[in-house]
């Protein structure tokens, strides 16, 4: 798995035998600047392997690509057997790339640095923050092994977990990362209730690491939920959750509240955000597509380029925005009511299940 997302990060030319179903490749796929992909299914492989041979280099390595990597296993072995030897499968499939995490760098700090978590399959970004030996987890997804891994080899204690916002797309690993390592969960004060125990994140506090060396302000930036934060770190770089990404925005209508969420929305980002110094970077919690990925594999752009390339930005009228948002909201992401439901601690669904619901391509911003 690894190697083939580094060979994707790096827009090195991939070849991809796609085998399942034609609806489910359309829905979602792994894609990217030099990926190649053949669908073919193990049935027609069966049948016809010398055909589907046909269709591949034989120079170059092929990635034989299933569900969760049982049918991909039979599918190579047919074509190895067929006389192909440069063809391999993704172990765990389409449900291990949408879990799969790559730690990148995207920023020095004393004594520190801000790490980007890419999950390259669900278009999903997550930050471990560090400084001497603390670290801050903002956004973190359901595999906390990750982080857990990475803080140790790193010689790093998590002493802070960040849910900027109720994650609707994605099953947080907020307060599962917290009670793991004992480090105190935050969260926003958004309009549902929740059972659980945490400590609220509110406008304009500040997180200190490293004897003050680092310092985290939080920023209230409402719109995709009614609490959705930000965070600004040295007025260098700004995290901004579902708010604000490199290529789009993020929706108001998850909550079923689009009307009352998207004068919030144009709120935070024609006068908060826009009030924050143009140079300041900007880190998001989702991309779309990845032609987004920088070459360092990191998603990030700084603020004045975004608000010059994004027409979203540059409305004239609130109802010429409101009517943008109308008229370019995607679909919803799969099981999105199930997965609020799970974040705010209302609902208990096997862990088994979780993969299943969470499949599917990034919809957390407006099209």
């Amino acid at each position: 798995m690894k190697e083939l997302v580094q060979k994707i990060i790096h827009k090195e030319e991939v070849h991809l035998l796609d085998i399942r179903r034609k609806n489910d490749v359309n829905a979602w796929a792994i894609e990217g600047e030099q990926v190649h992909s053949v669908n073919q299914t193990l049935p027609e492989i069966q049948e016809n392997p010398e055909h589907v041979k046909s269709m591949l280099p034989s120079d170059e390595p092929v990635y034989v690509v299933c569900y969760k990597g049982i049918s991909a296993q039979a599918a190579t072995a047919i074509l190895q057997q067929a006389g192909m030897d440069n063809v391999t499968y993704l172990v765990g499939g389409m449900e291990a790339w949408g879990e799969h995490l790559e730690p990148v760098k995207v920023a020095s700090l004393q004594q520190g640095a801000i790490h980007q978590f890419v999950r390259v399959g669900k278009g999903c970004l997550s930050y471990m923050i560090a400084s001497g030996d603390e670290a801050v987890v903002v956004d973190p997804n359901r595999m906390i092994e990750v982080y857990l891994s990475f803080a140790q080899q790193n010689g790093w204690t998590i002493t802070h977990v960040i849910d900027t916002h109720l994650h609707a797309d994605h099953i947080s690993g907020g307060r599962m990362l917290a009670e793991k390592t004992g480090a105190t969960y935050w969260f926003p004060p958004e309009e549902e209730n929740v059972p659980f125990e945490y400590e609220l994140l509110e406008h304009d506090m500040t997180f200190s690491l490293n004897n003050n060396s680092v310092s985290i302000q939080t920023i209230h930036t409402p719109g995709h939920t009614l609490g959705s934060t930000s965070l600004l770190i040295h007025d260098k770089y700004l995290l901004t959750g579902d708010t604000l990404f490199v290529t789009s925005i993020g929706r108001p209508d998850l909550a079923g509240k689009a009307n009352e969420w998207t004068s919030l929305l144009y709120n935070t980002l024609y006068e908060t955000i826009r009030a924050i110094t143009h140079d300041v970077h900007i880190f998001p919690t989702h991309f779309s597509a990845l032609h987004e990925l920088n070459k360092d594999g990191g998603v990030y752009s700084t603020k004045h380029s975004i608000y010059q390339s994004n027409y979203r930005l540059n409305i004239d009228s609130y109802q010429a925005f409101e009517n943008m948002i109308t008229n370019n909201l995607p679909a919803q992401p799969n099981s999105y009511q199930e997965i609020r439901d799970i974040n705010m601690g209302k609902a208990n669904v096997e862990s088994s299940k979780w993969p299943t619901m969470e499949a599917g391509p990034n919809r957390c911003a407006v099209s």
